[in-house]
């Protein structure tokens, strides 16, 4: 840990740098090495394996207002066919056969659709936390600014009123001159 590190943490945080999480020494370390903040998640490549697309897709679809209104014409049509009016119906009312298709149905699809849930809450926690890191860098890079400001303004100040001070004494000295020339 560099000098400048510790001074930013304290300058800018209030607290040493020791006492910082890790993400906000993360952001120290940032700010004093001036490297730019990684790339946000949503923008890297995409390094899902094929069971994990396919849960994807699965949610996708399985989510969606297309796959409501197809299931639901699916079953309409089960059941128009199976009305048992004739005995070649292959799963007559009460459609035990189709009771099992939706309970199996229902088992597969709900924990594809959770692990694909917890794919993007995962993501979305590695994005926010981005997010964190490029809104506490800005910030101090900010408060880093509003400082180099200072002190340049300080500086200013300080070359001015030593410049006044010089015409002040110069003015006196030429004053001091002029009363010596009159009281002759």
């Amino acid at each position: 840990m560099s000098q400048a590190e510790r001074q930013l943490s304290e300058d800018l945080l209030g607290k040493p740098y020791e006492a910082l999480t890790p993400i906000q020494k993360s952001v120290v370390d940032l700010v004093v090495s001036e490297t730019p903040t990684n790339g946000h998640p949503h923008l890297a490549a995409d390094d899902r394996g094929f069971w994990e697309r396919l849960a994807d897709q699965v949610a996708a679809v399985g989510g969606s207002w297309g796959f409501i209104f197809g299931f639901f014409v699916v079953l309409v049509g089960w059941m128009l066919i199976n009305l048992g009016l004739d005995r070649k119906a292959f799963d007559p009312y009460p459609y035990i056969f189709l009771n099992l298709m939706l309970s199996m149905l229902a088992a597969i699809q709900a924990p594809v659709i959770m692990m694909s849930q917890n794919r993007a809450a995962a993501k979305d926690r590695q994005a926010a936390e981005h997010d964190y890191v490029v809104n506490l860098r800005s910030e101090l890079e900010l408060l880093h600014l509003h400082d180099k400001l200072d002190a340049v303004r300080e500086q200013q100040l300080e070359s001015l009123i030593k410049g006044q001070t010089e015409t002040i004494d110069l003015l006196k000295q030429q004053v001091a001159a002029l009363s010596a020339r009159i009281e002759k």
